[in-house]
Protein backbone atom coordinates (compact mmCIF):
# COMPACT_ATOMS: atom_id res chain seq x y z
CA UNK A 1 0.00 0.00 0.00
CA UNK A 2 1.52 3.16 -0.84
CA UNK A 3 0.19 6.25 0.64
CA UNK A 4 0.49 10.03 -0.55
CA UNK A 5 -0.04 12.59 2.44
CA UNK A 6 -0.03 16.25 2.28
CA UNK A 7 -1.14 19.37 4.51
CA UNK A 8 -1.93 22.70 3.71
CA UNK A 9 -4.29 24.05 6.52
CA UNK A 10 -1.75 25.87 8.36
CA UNK A 11 1.76 27.90 7.56
CA UNK A 12 3.24 24.13 6.55
CA UNK A 13 3.35 22.71 3.03
CA UNK A 14 4.07 19.42 4.05
CA UNK A 15 3.87 16.34 1.74
CA UNK A 16 4.94 12.66 2.20
CA UNK A 17 4.72 8.97 0.70
CA UNK A 18 4.21 6.35 2.77
CA UNK A 19 4.74 2.62 2.26
CA UNK A 20 2.77 0.11 4.44
CA UNK A 21 3.78 -3.94 4.61
CA UNK A 22 2.70 -6.06 6.40
CA UNK A 23 5.84 -7.19 8.50
CA UNK A 24 7.76 -3.79 8.31
CA UNK A 25 4.44 -1.54 8.55
CA UNK A 26 4.82 2.16 7.62
CA UNK A 27 7.84 2.98 5.78
CA UNK A 28 8.49 6.86 4.73
CA UNK A 29 9.46 6.54 0.97
CA UNK A 30 10.12 10.84 0.66
CA UNK A 31 9.24 13.35 2.26
CA UNK A 32 9.03 17.55 1.99
CA UNK A 33 8.40 19.83 4.27
CA UNK A 34 8.15 23.94 4.10
CA UNK A 35 6.73 26.82 6.24
CA UNK A 36 5.26 29.98 4.16
CA UNK A 37 1.91 31.43 5.15
CA UNK A 38 1.27 32.42 1.16
CA UNK A 39 3.11 30.38 -1.48
CA UNK A 40 0.80 26.92 -0.59
CA UNK A 41 -0.35 26.88 -4.02
CA UNK A 42 3.10 27.65 -6.02
CA UNK A 43 4.90 24.89 -3.48
CA UNK A 44 2.30 22.01 -3.00
CA UNK A 45 2.51 20.37 -6.73
CA UNK A 46 5.94 20.97 -7.15
CA UNK A 47 6.39 19.14 -4.22
CA UNK A 48 4.07 16.45 -4.64
CA UNK A 49 6.23 15.97 -7.83
CA UNK A 50 9.30 15.91 -6.10
CA UNK A 51 8.43 13.68 -3.48
CA UNK A 52 7.16 11.05 -5.96
CA UNK A 53 10.34 11.26 -8.01
CA UNK A 54 12.59 10.86 -4.61
CA UNK A 55 10.80 7.39 -4.32
CA UNK A 56 11.02 6.52 -7.66
CA UNK A 57 7.17 6.24 -8.11
CA UNK A 58 4.28 6.87 -10.62
CA UNK A 59 0.90 8.29 -9.69
CA UNK A 60 -0.40 4.81 -10.36
CA UNK A 61 1.31 3.05 -8.27
CA UNK A 62 -0.49 5.07 -5.85
CA UNK A 63 -2.92 3.00 -3.35
CA UNK A 64 -4.37 6.05 -1.45
CA UNK A 65 -4.24 10.26 -0.61
CA UNK A 66 -4.74 11.85 2.79
CA UNK A 67 -5.23 15.30 3.05
CA UNK A 68 -5.62 17.45 6.12
CA UNK A 69 -8.86 18.84 6.50
CA UNK A 70 -8.37 21.51 8.95
CA UNK A 71 -9.51 23.99 10.63
CA UNK A 72 -7.32 25.92 9.11
CA UNK A 73 -7.85 29.93 6.70
CA UNK A 74 -9.96 29.22 3.67
CA UNK A 75 -7.26 29.50 0.83
CA UNK A 76 -4.33 27.37 1.82
CA UNK A 77 -6.66 24.60 3.10
CA UNK A 78 -8.31 24.88 -0.12
CA UNK A 79 -5.29 24.09 -2.13
CA UNK A 80 -4.44 20.65 -0.54
CA UNK A 81 -8.45 19.71 -0.22
CA UNK A 82 -8.65 20.72 -4.42
CA UNK A 83 -5.71 19.14 -5.05
CA UNK A 84 -6.48 15.71 -3.02
CA UNK A 85 -9.68 15.19 -4.34
CA UNK A 86 -8.37 15.91 -8.54
CA UNK A 87 -5.56 13.27 -7.89
CA UNK A 88 -8.23 11.09 -6.57
CA UNK A 89 -10.72 11.35 -9.34
CA UNK A 90 -7.41 11.35 -12.06
CA UNK A 91 -6.55 7.96 -10.77
CA UNK A 92 -9.72 6.57 -9.17
CA UNK A 93 -8.61 6.01 -5.53
CA UNK A 94 -9.96 6.87 -2.28
CA UNK A 95 -9.19 10.42 -0.88
CA UNK A 96 -8.87 10.55 3.29
CA UNK A 97 -9.33 13.59 5.18
CA UNK A 98 -8.06 14.02 8.74
CA UNK A 99 -8.50 16.50 11.20
CA UNK A 100 -5.41 18.78 11.33
CA UNK A 101 -5.43 18.90 14.82
CA UNK A 102 -5.44 15.28 15.29
CA UNK A 103 -2.38 15.07 13.09
CA UNK A 104 -0.60 17.08 15.43
CA UNK A 105 -1.75 14.96 18.86
CA UNK A 106 -0.57 12.11 16.59
CA UNK A 107 2.99 13.34 16.55
CA UNK A 108 3.14 14.12 19.86
CA UNK A 109 3.16 10.01 20.68
CA UNK A 110 1.50 11.32 24.38
CA UNK A 111 -0.56 8.72 26.55
CA UNK A 112 -1.56 11.03 28.96
CA UNK A 113 -4.18 14.09 28.54
CA UNK A 114 -3.29 17.54 26.17
CA UNK A 115 -4.32 19.91 24.29
CA UNK A 116 -3.80 21.06 20.37
CA UNK A 117 -4.12 24.63 19.54
CA UNK A 118 -3.17 26.04 15.99
CA UNK A 119 -3.28 29.57 14.76
CA UNK A 120 -6.11 30.98 13.75
CA UNK A 121 -5.42 34.69 13.11
CA UNK A 122 -7.49 37.41 14.94
CA UNK A 123 -6.06 36.88 18.52
CA UNK A 124 -7.67 33.23 18.35
CA UNK A 125 -6.83 29.52 18.57
CA UNK A 126 -8.30 26.36 16.55
CA UNK A 127 -7.99 24.03 19.61
CA UNK A 128 -9.13 20.64 20.82
CA UNK A 129 -8.41 18.35 23.84
CA UNK A 130 -7.03 14.83 23.71
CA UNK A 131 -6.98 11.64 25.94
CA UNK A 132 -3.65 10.62 24.61
CA UNK A 133 -2.17 11.12 20.84
CA UNK A 134 -4.89 8.46 19.70
CA UNK A 135 -7.64 9.64 20.75
CA UNK A 136 -9.37 13.35 20.58
CA UNK A 137 -11.94 14.67 24.04
CA UNK A 138 -13.62 17.83 22.74
CA UNK A 139 -14.58 18.28 19.10
CA UNK A 140 -12.39 21.25 17.28
CA UNK A 141 -13.05 24.49 18.30
CA UNK A 142 -12.23 27.98 17.57
CA UNK A 143 -11.83 31.02 19.77
CA UNK A 144 -9.77 32.77 22.41
CA UNK A 145 -6.34 30.83 23.53
CA UNK A 146 -8.03 31.05 27.27
CA UNK A 147 -10.99 29.06 26.28
CA UNK A 148 -8.54 25.85 25.38
CA UNK A 149 -7.95 25.43 29.30
CA UNK A 150 -11.35 26.91 30.27
CA UNK A 151 -12.33 24.05 32.79
CA UNK A 152 -9.31 21.98 32.05
CA UNK A 153 -7.34 20.32 34.74
CA UNK A 154 -4.62 22.08 36.02
CA UNK A 155 -1.14 22.19 34.38
CA UNK A 156 -2.81 20.50 30.86
CA UNK A 157 0.05 20.80 28.41
CA UNK A 158 -0.33 22.12 25.10
CA UNK A 159 1.30 21.74 21.90
CA UNK A 160 1.10 23.57 18.63
CA UNK A 161 1.73 26.86 16.78
CA UNK A 162 -1.22 28.55 19.04
CA UNK A 163 0.23 27.78 22.15
CA UNK A 164 3.45 28.73 21.30
CA UNK A 165 2.24 32.25 20.44
CA UNK A 166 0.23 32.35 23.03
CA UNK A 167 2.96 31.50 26.20
CA UNK A 168 1.19 33.83 28.79
CA UNK A 169 -2.11 32.07 28.56
CA UNK A 170 -0.87 28.48 27.42
CA UNK A 171 1.96 27.93 28.88
CA UNK A 172 5.94 28.79 28.84
CA UNK A 173 7.26 25.17 27.94
CA UNK A 174 5.84 21.35 25.48
CA UNK A 175 4.65 23.64 22.51
CA UNK A 176 6.39 21.03 20.10
CA UNK A 177 5.45 19.76 17.40
CA UNK A 178 4.46 23.37 16.38
CA UNK A 179 2.74 22.27 12.84
CA UNK A 180 1.23 19.17 11.74
CA UNK A 181 3.30 17.11 9.14
CA UNK A 182 2.50 14.81 6.71
CA UNK A 183 4.77 11.76 7.97
CA UNK A 184 2.59 11.88 11.15
CA UNK A 185 -0.52 12.06 8.72
CA UNK A 186 0.65 9.16 6.53
CA UNK A 187 1.48 7.08 9.58
CA UNK A 188 -2.43 8.00 10.87
CA UNK A 189 -3.51 6.77 8.11
CA UNK A 190 -1.94 3.67 7.16
CA UNK A 191 -2.98 2.89 10.77
CA UNK A 192 -6.51 3.50 10.28
CA UNK A 193 -6.66 1.72 7.60
CA UNK A 194 -4.60 -1.65 8.82
CA UNK A 195 -7.34 -1.53 11.28
CA UNK A 196 -5.27 -0.15 14.37
CA UNK A 197 -6.97 2.53 16.74
CA UNK A 198 -6.56 6.54 16.13
CA UNK A 199 -8.53 9.23 14.93
CA UNK A 200 -11.60 8.63 12.79
CA UNK A 201 -10.69 8.91 8.74
CA UNK A 202 -13.13 11.67 7.14
CA UNK A 203 -14.92 12.42 3.81
CA UNK A 204 -12.11 15.14 1.75
CA UNK A 205 -13.99 17.88 3.13
CA UNK A 206 -12.84 20.97 4.57
CA UNK A 207 -13.57 21.72 8.21
CA UNK A 208 -14.05 25.22 8.26
CA UNK A 209 -15.34 26.76 11.80
CA UNK A 210 -15.96 30.22 10.91
CA UNK A 211 -16.87 32.08 7.77
CA UNK A 212 -14.24 33.11 5.01
CA UNK A 213 -12.88 36.40 4.91
CA UNK A 214 -13.58 37.12 1.39
CA UNK A 215 -17.30 37.03 0.57
CA UNK A 216 -19.59 38.39 -2.83
CA UNK A 217 -19.98 41.72 -3.47
CA UNK A 218 -23.08 42.44 -2.87
CA UNK A 219 -26.05 43.96 -5.27
CA UNK A 220 -25.17 47.31 -5.95
CA UNK A 221 -26.91 50.60 -3.72
CA UNK A 222 -29.68 51.91 -5.84
CA UNK A 223 -29.19 55.86 -6.45
CA UNK A 224 -31.91 58.28 -6.71
CA UNK A 225 -31.72 61.41 -7.80
CA UNK A 226 -32.99 64.15 -5.89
Amino acid sequence: MLVLAFDTATAAITVALYEWTPGEGAVPRGTAEAVDRRRHTELLTPSIANVMAEAGAAPEDLSAIAVGVGPGPYTGLRVGLVTARSMGDALSIPVHGICTLDIIAWATGMDEPFAVATDARRKEVYWARYHSFRARATEPAVGLPADVLDGAPHGLPVVGEGAALYPEILGEVGHEPLLPTAGALAELTVARLAGLKGPDLLPPEPLYLRRPDAREPGPRKKVTRA
